[in-house]
């Protein structure tokens, strides 16, 4: 006679896997710890920003830096993207403190050029 199993039995024998070995629960991998120098490049790279556009230089540099290492970490540390967003602020901030110092000189310039030529006008 078959053994008759009711609808309150699920005591089903364990699938082999690939490997022969009954399956066992996997522990997924370990969640990625944070970058510790992932929000410090974030923090720079906003007050590069808003405040002291040197700090810009140091988000962009220690942006690069951190990102680089969590690429390295095989999925070990985590935050790329506030790395990454501090390291873009810190271009942005540097662009602009750039543009500013070029725009000065250029004025500089300019005001130093006209203001020699043009002030009493030409002897006669």
């Amino acid at each position: 006679m078959s053994e008759h199993r009711g609808p309150d039995d699920r005591s089903d024998p364990p699938r082999p896997t690939s490997s022969g070995r009954s399956s066992e629960r996997r522990r997924p991998p370990p969640a990625p710890v944070e970058h510790p120098e992932a929000t410090t490049v974030l923090v720079l790279g906003i007050l590069g920003l808003v405040l002291c556009q040197v700090l810009g230089v140091v988000a962009w540099v220690k942006g690069n830096r951190v990102i680089a290492e969590i690429d390295r970490s095989g999925g070990r540390y985590g935050a790329r993207s506030a790395a990454n967003a501090g390291r873009i602020c810190g271009m942005v901030a540097t662009l602009i403190t750039v543009g500013a110092i070029v725009l000065v000189v250029l004025v500089a310039l300019l005001t130093a050029g006209s203001s020699s030529t043009g002030a009493g006008g030409p002897a006669r």
